[in-house]
């Protein structure tokens, strides 16, 4: 069901209900507009036959018949008020009540009669006047006390009504607003939690059952966008992948291909003056040789410490000591240099599980780094602090060098990608950054350019509890 229908029958439910309690209360206020109505006629009534008892009265006492007459134009009177308000009586007190009501009038009737035939004698015939008047008097009294009985309890159960309705209504009204809009949000909270971890690389799907509302489109359209994005990533990785190996592969052709074209070159020139050459010029020529196979085991040592890097002798060490050792082993070269060195080191920070020297030399490779970026009177300081999480240790090295321009941070990580020229292998940071990871931390840098550059490397803290894998 779409959620226009939900919303739509929701208020219907509601509005439906309201017209019954309307309806059930316009009953109510009828049947006592109805007994209101009898009640006044009854006081009419009553009245007359008020007025008939104090003619009968002046009968008894004076013997004035005229006072027979009066009664009976009264009887008259109240007949002729039943029979034009009849319906309205039957309706608050039933046909039986007012055949009753006529009986006693006409009763009261035949009495009159007899004594306008017979004068003030015969006490009979006054007795059966008196106890005639009497029933009428009190018939009319009981039905109206009755009628007055009932117009109280009417209202009485109309407000108890109208209360029970409007708590019916209430709690109604809130539980097809909460069955209705629970599922919405609850649809759109699932969303929500989906496209939030879709922004942060997390493509996975919804996995609860999809509404069949506008929500269960959106939600299935959400669900087929994070899987293609799922395979664009996928795509984009594997092709970042292939673009770095095309990189390393370069890279590896460029930094092997000078040393292998040396050692072609001498063992050319070797075999062409080996007639002429001295015992010492030919150690001399291996001698080079030599020199030219270390450079390519240097270039292939580097490589293999990212890609198979090997087993660390980690140790618990406390950084702020690693810290100083690597300041004091480039201090010669900050002197040099001429730049402004300072340590600003935390105090009591817990201890690390770390190999000190594959640490110590990624220090150096970022100090160096640093110092050579920077010019005369540039600023490097090297900070150590601990998270507020405190499962990490932080250390950054901030300097005021040049900088690196924005479109290059990316590939700073790179094998052989270097920006100082030939003076540079390019393998620097990038077997620093496989030492870093190995250490189960992260190495991230930014920078601006003409302003500085700032490497921040974080190591877990040492937990003993925690069994370190072999």
């Amino acid at each position: 069901m779409k959620i226009v229908h939900k919303i739509n029958l929701a208020n219907i439910s509601v509005i439906i209900l309201i017209a019954l309690t309307g309806f059930f209360a316009f009953q109510n206020i009828n049947l006592v507009l109805t007994k209101l109505r009898f009640t006044e006629i009854a006081d009419d009534l009553n009245t007359s036959f008020l007025e008939m008892r104090l003619s009968e009265k002046n009968f008894f006492l004076y013997g004035d018949t005229s006072a027979l007459s009066e009664i009976g134009s009264k009887i008259d009177e109240s007949m002729t008020t039943l029979e034009s308000v009849g319906p309205d009586i039957i309706k608050a007190i039933g046909r039986e009540n007012l055949g009753e009501l006529k009986a006693c009038l006409g009763r009261y009737r035949i009495e009159v009669e007899t004594l306008k035939g017979k004068g003030a004698q015969g006490v009979e015939m006054q007795a059966g006047l008196r106890e005639t008047g009497q029933q009428l008097r009190e018939f009319s009294d009981r039905i109206s006390r009755l009628e007055r009985i009932k117009v109280n309890s009417i209202i009485s159960r109309s407000k108890r009504q109208l209360f029970s309705s409007l708590c019916f209504i209430l709690i109604t009204a809130i539980g097809l607003r909460y069955m209705t809009f629970f599922n919405i949000l609850r649809s759109l909270k699932q969303i929500k939690n989906v496209v939030a971890s879709i922004s942060q690389g997390d493509f996975r799907a919804i996995e609860t059952e999809i509404p069949r509302d506008e929500l269960g489109t959106v939600m299935t359209a959400i669900n087929a966008m994070s899987m293609e994005l799922e395979n664009r990533e996928e795509q984009i990785i594997q092709s970042k992948k292939l673009a770095s190996l095309g990189i390393l592969t370069a890279g590896v052709a460029h930094e092997l291909g000078n040393p292998l074209n040396n050692i072609s070159m001498i063992a050319q020139t070797y075999m062409e003056v080996y007639e002429n050459l001295s015992k010492e010029d030919r150690i001399d020529f291996m001698v080079k040789i030599e020199e030219e196979t270390q450079r390519i085991k240097h270039i292939v040592d580097n490589l293999l410490d990212f890609s198979r890097p090997k087993k660390s002798r980690n140790t618990v060490a406390d950084l702020n000591g690693v810290v100083l050792r690597s300041f004091k082993l480039v201090q010669n070269m900050i002197h040099v240099c001429n730049v402004e060195a300072r340590l600003d080191l935390a105090e009591d920070l817990p201890a690390v599980l770390i190999d000190e020297g594959q640490i110590v030399e990624v220090l150096i490779n970022l100090m160096t780094n640093s110092l050579q970026a920077s010019s005369p009177g540039a600023r490097l300081t090297v900070t150590t602090s601990c998270l507020p999480e405190n499962e990490f240790l932080r250390i950054t090295l901030e300097d005021t060098g040049k900088g690196i321009p924005q479109e290059l941070l990316d590939h700073v990580f790179d094998p052989f990608f270097t920006t100082k020229g030939n003076s540079g292998t390019g393998l620097g940071l990038f077997v620093s950054y496989g030492i870093v990871k190995n250490h189960q931390g992260t190495l991230k840098v930014s920078s601006k350019e003409g302003v500085g550059t700032c490497f921040t490397i974080e190591l877990p803290v040492y937990n003993p509890n925690i069994k370190e894998e072999a």
